[in-house]
């Protein structure tokens, strides 16, 4: 593509006035990001886009530190970067709409897909992750198998079960994540992490990794339905959450951003479709029981009741 081919590599910074995107991808900490903001600032042109590929910090917070903060804007990219086509574009309270809409051209030019949502707290991915990702373990903490919970989320089409997808994100991103969503992580996660066993990348998380593979037992109990839609349907009620709240304008983008973010089975068609297909009454009913039994995390969003046939 031609933006590729203008890509130049400029460590020293010293072309970054005549840089049209500037996308800052340093550690996620609120002062640091900050500070480089303001530096940046008078050393961009001032038709420049300024971005954070920030997983979880609010673009609201890092935008303080700007005079122009309409040109500020969310490019939040996936790991692997070369495999995974989706990337989240963020607008902040205060972003430009004209920003929005080159940002999004510049995600397309580099042959990615641009999924557009609203600054909010783990934006959509990592929002709609976080939930499967906690039941699993609070699954594991009463009892099943690291093994089964995978197995129940595989059987269902997701490409990684939910225990190793946190091995394989880092145990302290994940709990990172999740106490930034507002609810606290479960204890084995944390232990994990006091422990420095943050999964793939130190060789040991919930697994340990031989040649950067899980070492799994072949020997499991078979998942029952109960754990698989716990799982699942922890992740579906949290997509209707995003809508609802406003996060994500459009119900199909929605679904194609959690497919291309996720992995989310793609035959489905997305959270959102697969749920229409299972039957919104039986979803409610499902979040229903789960809910007593389990917690009011799975207590079903009003935006199920008030989905329309072609919204």
């Amino acid at each position: 593509a031609a933006a590729e081919r203008r890509l130049t590599v400029d460590l020293d910074a010293k072309q970054i006035g005549s840089a049209d995107v500037v996308i800052e991808a340093i550690v996620e900490e609120l002062d640091i990001k900050k500070a480089l903001f303001r530096e940046l600032e008078t050393d961009v042109s001032e038709t420049a886009i300024l971005a954070t590929n920030t997983s979880g910090i609010t673009l609201e917070e890092i935008a303080r530190a700007l005079v122009d903060p309409g040109r500020f804007v969310g490019l939040h990219f996936f790991n692997p970067v070369s495999r995974l086509p989706l990337v989240e574009v963020v607008s902040g309270a205060q972003t430009d709409e004209a920003v929005v809409r080159r940002a999004m051209s510049f995600v397309t030019q580099i042959g990615k897909l641009p999924l557009p949502c609203r600054s909010a707290p783990g934006f959509v991915v990592n929002r709609i992750l976080a939930p499967y990702m906690v039941e699993a373990l609070r699954a594991h903490e009463e009892g099943a198998s690291l093994e089964t919970i995978d197995k129940a989320a595989e059987d269902f089409g997701m490409p990684t079960g939910p225990v190793e997808l946190a091995d394989r994100v880092g145990l302290d991103i994940a709990a990172h994540v999740t106490e930034l969503l507002g609810s606290s992580a479960p204890e084995s996660l944390r232990a994990k992490v006091r422990a420095g066993e943050l999964g793939a990348k130190t060789g040991k998380g919930f697994y340990e990794f031989k040649n950067n593979r899980p070492q799994k037992s072949s020997r499991y109990e078979p998942p029952t339905q109960d754990l698989q839609d716990r799982l699942i349907l922890a992740l579906v009620n949290e997509a209707m959450a995003c809508y609802e709240d406003g996060i994500v304008d459009d119900l199909d983008l929605l679904d194609a951003g959690v497919i291309f973010g996720t992995g989310f089975a793609p035959f489905t068609g997305g959270p959102i479709h697969y749920a229409r297909d299972r039957g919104i009454d039986n979803v409610i009913a499902r979040l229903e029981v789960l809910a007593e039994r389990f917690g009011t995390q799975f207590t079903p969003r009003a935006g199920w009741r008030n989905l329309t046939p072609r919204q």
